[in-house]
């Protein structure tokens, strides 16, 4: 199956990018990602045998024991792979609370070494913390003016306070798009 661990937004902050966001689709022929898909991947894994995820979630409960819960904040902008030939349009998720020891990044080399010790494959690209919201399609696009228009928003702070695990079904969802399903929360702290 395919995994992924997720800082989920609450919410409050939820309905308020979506907010921001709506009267703005029109303006850009994107696949816009859904307000219930919303999230932060810490740790991708494409083919997650069943037996495994037990002790994926075990592993990544005591990784993340001790970890700080600061409070986060969806604001500013990111592109991928850069605004002139985009791919992808996300918006950046930052520590309110200013400390300087980058728990996101922190919480996903823990969730990513869960899983490399659970005997599962992951996703190694760089972390960069974001949550994504609308794909080109496949082709490269010049982004810089929505970088601009998203660089102004700045959701509400909530507390970092848990990681999803989620098994993400291709096509099952409305107009073809995944089903996610929540096989277990984790608590920091």
């Amino acid at each position: 199956m395919r995994l992924f661990t997720a800082v989920t937004p609450p919410e409050e902050a939820v309905e308020h990018l979506d907010a921001f966001l709506e009267p703005r689709r029109a303006a850009g022929e994107f696949r816009w990602t859904r307000p219930e898909h919303f999230h932060v991947t810490l740790a991708f894994m494409a083919d997650v045998d069943d037996f495994r995820v037990e002790e994926y979630v075990d592993r990544l409960a005591m990784s993340l024991d001790g970890l700080p819960t600061p409070e986060l904040r969806l604001a500013g902008a990111v592109t991928f792979p850069d605004p002139s030939r985009a791919r992808v349009l996300a918006i950046s998720v930052v520590d309110v609370t200013g400390q300087p020891d980058g728990v996101l990044e922190r919480a996903a080399v823990r969730a990513r070494n869960a899983a490399v010790a659970s005997g599962i494959e992951v996703d190694g690209q760089r972390f960069k913390p974001h949550l994504t919201v609308a794909r080109m399609g496949g082709r490269p696009t010049d982004l810089t003016n929505w970088v601009r228009l998203l660089e102004t928003y700045a959701g509400p702070a909530w507390p970092f306070a848990s990681v999803q695990v989620v098994a993400s079904h291709l096509g099952e969802g409305p107009r073809r798009s995944p089903r996610y399903e929540t096989l277990a929360e984790v608590a920091l702290g």
